[in-house]
């Protein structure tokens, strides 16, 4: 298995930059997920380390990398001009470095946000989009503003989303996805929030949350292996 740190040269709004990640290719993988990570934390925060792990477990490679607010230490993140560049970039870095891998795009909440606004925007060189812990709204404040764009997302997506995440409530997301049609899957993480964090006593899937997430992706990423990508 090839894991390796990185330096992604950044293109559009981030040219001229380097940023920092972390790549995941175990032996014989098919299927690569470039992950971006969300508002609070970078590419090396535990849970992300977690679900690329997840994912290799499933023979699955995973490109993880900070965001230039991360990466400078800052706390307000990115406009989304900077952000969807900088997912552009790690897809394209990942796509012209390791053309044999079928490509997935998307992260963990704030980056998988991003990553739906990056695909309408450059029409990416991938499969599809995952998102885990997709950010609908803020925590108990339900609504769909966030979402309105999905339904002209034509590529499969998967959304990921614990069944105790506040900010996504079960009844709006499942209306908004399903609204948007064939195109997109849900799948609950049982007693998950939104940080990952479950209930063991309640829980009922059999392993951790990020086997269950590494399983759910492995599935839909074989569901969904003949999808034709464009060239960025």
């Amino acid at each position: 298995m090839i894991t390796q740190s990185i330096d992604v040269p950044g293109y559009e709004s981030c040219a001229g930059l380097t940023l920092e990640g972390e790549l995941i290719i175990p032996e014989g993988a098919r299927h690569l997920f470039v992950m971006a990570h969300g508002a609070g934390a970078g590419y090396s925060h535990p849970n992300m380390v977690s679900i690329s792990r997840g994912l290799a477990a499933n023979n699955i490679g995973s490109l993880r990398f900070n965001f230039p607010f991360m990466q400078d230490g800052k706390r307000r993140v990115d406009s989304r001009e900077v952000a969807t560049a900088a997912i552009a970039s790690a897809v394209d870095w990942i796509h012209r470095t390791h053309p044999e891998l079928d490509l997935w795009v998307g992260g963990h909440s704030f980056g998988g946000r991003m990553a739906s606004h990056c695909e309408l925007e450059y029409e990416l060189p991938v499969k599809g989009l995952i998102f885990c812990s997709f950010p609908l709204h803020a925590a108990n404040k339900p609504n769909r503003i966030r979402a309105a764009h999905l339904g002209f997302i034509e590529k499969p997506m998967l959304f990921l989303t614990g069944t105790r995440d506040a900010l996504a409530e079960p009844m709006v997301l499942t209306e908004v996805l399903g609204e948007v049609g064939d195109s997109a899957t849900l799948r609950w993480l049982d007693s998950a929030d939104h940080g990952y964090k479950t209930l063991k006593r309640q829980r009922l899937y059999p392993g951790d949350v990020f086997e269950e997430i590494g399983a759910h992706v492995d599935r839909f990423t074989k569901e969904h292996s003949e999808t034709p990508v464009a060239a960025l």
